[in-house]
């Protein structure tokens, strides 16, 4: 019963933490709603073709290190095996902060795309096959200029090379399928963008009929 109740704890924690908006505070603080800029998303991407590379940049950070917060409590508060399950609190942790950034609860369920709290999220759980995910992540953003293209990349190599790596810790491998869904949940819109050939690079301003439909 204590074990449900601290892992009750550790996902409550986590979400909330999530539902911090870095590109709201950002945004706002500069005059500008960001969730009626652009692509509408509160995400380090929107911020940076929105606000220019320093809010960008500040924004990811700030997403960055609250998934690092909330990892780390998730790892203190439920350290070791719990259920049987090695890094428990760490991976509810990671995923429940994650499913905040994008589904946030003060701010209507309308937040960004979880790219930022990700890659924060794979490198605490895993920072070998992290580090690996992330350097594949910037190759493709800098061959291709795709943030939602290099995105995507990183979670589907970090789902592979974790289920290979840990095969057996079915929590471990589900946890990293959750991540890679949630992720193409987000980017379904940029999926079709980049189909059509119409997906915005790096550098290139957000032009208003590309805005996206998935937080409406």
């Amino acid at each position: 019963m204590r074990e449900i109740l601290l892992a009750v704890l550790v996902a409550a924690l986590a979400y909330l933490i999530g539902c911090f908006s870095t590109g709201t505070i950002i945004s706002n603080a500069q005059g500008v709603n960001i969730r009626n800029e652009g692509s509408k998303n509160t995400g380090a991407s929107n911020v940076l073709r929105v606000l220019g590379l320093k809010s960008g940049l500040i924004c990811f950070l700030g997403d960055f290190f609250k998934a690092v917060l909330a990892c780390w409590l998730g790892s203190i508060i439920l350290p070791g095996d719990t259920f049987g399950i090695a890094r428990f609190g760490t991976l509810l942790a990671g995923l429940m902060v994650i499913v905040g950034h994008n589904w946030p609860v003060f701010y209507g369920f309308k937040g960004g795309k979880g790219v930022a709290c990700s890659v924060a999220v794979i490198f605490f759980v895993d920072p070998l096959w992290g580090i690996i995910s992330i350097v594949l992540c910037v190759s493709v953003i800098a061959i291709t200029r795709f943030i939602s293209l290099g995105s995507m990349t990183m979670l589907l190599s970090y789902m592979i090379f974790m289920c290979i790596a840990h095969w057996g810790e079915w929590f471990t491998c589900l946890f990293t399928v959750i991540l890679f869904v949630l992720c193409v949940i987000r980017h379904r819109s940029n999926i079709g963008r980049l189909l059509n050939g119409t997906e915005n690079k790096i550098g290139q301003k957000v032009k208003p009929n590309q805005a996206t439909e998935e937080n409406k």
